[in-house]
């Protein structure tokens, strides 16, 4: 009678094992998202997220035909704030870093809250949300997750492109996002003289970064696509003169140090 229990104790141990084995998920592959800004003229942009997820699906085809919820995987729905403002020059926050099935994917989805605000000059404005809130900021952006393999994006977000009044004190967010892979971006960097300035770098069809010189008058360009880029430079001190720097030659993974730019007086 003993043995018989031992033996039915075995199996049913070994059932529960199998169970739990089948039920755990396992990840082969990694991604990771980051956030930057373009900066913009405002005292503060805080961006209120509340869930990230991505689309799985064979074709971007598939994907915007068949929007249901059994292909979006939450990578996070945890509350997180943001001043966009804080991050550029460089400076960057991890928006989701985890795990994900090997496979080929179409699009990102953030939900934002109604606390999502602006600061015009010292007063705070609430963002009224068209549909961000409701269904999401969908970004259509196709990338494969790799066995053992990290992927890093990046979320360029314009806060200047993003935010529109649209009456007497009445703001709204329609988010302008550019999406870029980390391996195939490169940047611009450089210190200017005298040290209030804003900076735009500039293809030959788009501007693809925008950022202001900190209190020491260094600037830097992130998450730009390898292209050949102008670099304008336009003075806060009205006494000076914009400077513009031109066949700057930006490609996947590097960094191009324009060393200290000093303007001319007018």
């Amino acid at each position: 009678m003993k043995k018989i229990f031992l033996l039915l104790s075995f199996i049913f141990l070994v059932l529960v094992i199998l169970n739990c084995s089948k039920s755990t998920k396992t990840y082969d592959g990694k991604i990771k998202i980051y956030l930057t800004d373009a900066s913009a003229s405002y005292d503060s942009v805080v961006i209120v997220v509340s869930q990230i997820s991505v689309h799985k699906g064979s074709s971007l085809e598939d994907t915007l035909s068949d929007d249901t919820l059994s292909n979006w995987i939450v990578l996070s729905d945890s509350i997180r704030t943001y001043d966009l403002l804080q991050l550029r020059n460089g400076m960057m926050a991890v928006l989701d870093s985890g795990g994900l099935t090997p496979g080929h994917y179409t699009q990102i989805r953030l939900k934002v809250t109604d606390s999502c605000y602006v600061v015009v000059e010292g007063q705070r404005h609430y963002l009224r949300i068209p549909s961000g809130q409701q269904s999401g900021i969908k970004l259509v952006h196709q990338f494969t997750i790799e066995e053992k393999k990290l992927y890093e994006l990046v979320l360029d977000f314009d806060a200047e492109k993003s935010i529109q009044q649209t009456g007497n004190g009445v703001y709204q967010l329609r988010p302008t996002i550019r999406v870029i892979p980390l391996v195939t971006s490169g940047e611009i960097e450089g210190k200017t003289n005298p040290k209030e300035t804003e900076i735009f770098g500039i293809t030959s069809v788009d501007t693809l970064g925008h950022t202001f010189s900190d209190t020491s008058g260094y600037f830097e360009l992130v998450a730009l696509p390898p292209a050949t880029y102008s670099v304008a430079i336009v003075p806060l001190n009205m006494l000076y003169a914009d400077t513009t720097i031109t066949g700057i030659v930006v490609s996947a993974g590097s960094s191009v140090d324009l060393g200290t730019i000093n303007l001319r007086l007018k």
